[in-house]
């Protein structure tokens, strides 16, 4: 256990294709996507996890058809109805990061009266990346710290490593251990550019819809068989 990482991060790749493997329309494999989510919360919660973070929608995700980003964001809504108050009861916080500019209103609403409501659990932490971008994150970080320097709050040379992290969404979380991506794809696509740095990268042909326990404890276990350096010997 105690080699278990503290963060996880998943790329949920798949939908689309698990949909026309069954001569589906896309919008059923994000759907069925809906039940791994569940999945996997439940087990990272089971085994202690510190922090999973869920990349749900990309910035560039907002460049598909209106019929499918309306269907997500439907889903999105439903599910943020259905599932705050049990992740609440089962001690689970959520946070929510991104550009959430272009988000419906309702959308923006129901994910602030989440967040308050589970702000004090002191479980799983559960980030979700709506909206987001890793390059968007950084030019916000870049923008925040300029801001700073105008105000002469800080001087350029003042800026290091640790005090550009902190402007970053989520900077009071540990940086990202274990990155896994779903479908086959080898590629982390924007994603978390900063904070996986140093994470072990892990990639499984298993399509999201697919992806359960097993899947993630093989994951887990070939976690455990890496050997981290940082850079050292």
């Amino acid at each position: 256990m105690e080699k278990l990482p503290q963060h996880i991060a998943i790329i949920m790749d798949g939908n689309g294709r698990w949909a026309k493997k069954r001569g589906l329309p896309r919008v059923a494999g994000h759907k069925a996507g809906a039940d791994s989510v569940r999945e996997v919360i439940k087990n990272c919660a089971k085994l202690g996890v510190k922090v999973l973070t869920l990349f749900a929608f990309s910035t560039e995700n907002w460049g598909r058809p209106q019929e499918e980003i309306n269907y997500l964001m439907e889903l999105f809504f439903n599910a943020l109805q259905k599932e705050t108050k049990e992740l609440h009861q089962n001690n689970v916080s959520l946070r929510f990061i991104g550009d959430h500019s272009q988000l419906a209103e309702n959308i923006q609403e129901k994910i602030a009266q989440a967040e308050s409501l589970t702000a004090a659990n002191t479980g799983l932490k559960l980030v979700i990346a709506l909206s987001y971008s890793g390059r968007w994150d950084i030019v916000e970080a870049a923008r925040k710290l300029g801001g700073k320097i105008e105000r002469q709050e800080i001087k350029v040379t003042d800026i290091n490593e640790i005090i550009f992290s902190s402007q970053l969404c989520a900077s009071d979380l540990p940086e990202v251990d274990l990155l896994i991506r779903t479908s086959g794809e080898i590629r982390i696509s924007n994603f978390l550019l900063w904070q996986i740095a140093y994470a072990e990268l892990y990639f499984t042909d298993v399509l999201w819809p697919d992806f359960r326990e097993v899947d993630l404890m093989v994951a887990l276990e070939e976690y455990t068989k890496r050997q981290r350096r940082f850079g050292l010997i």
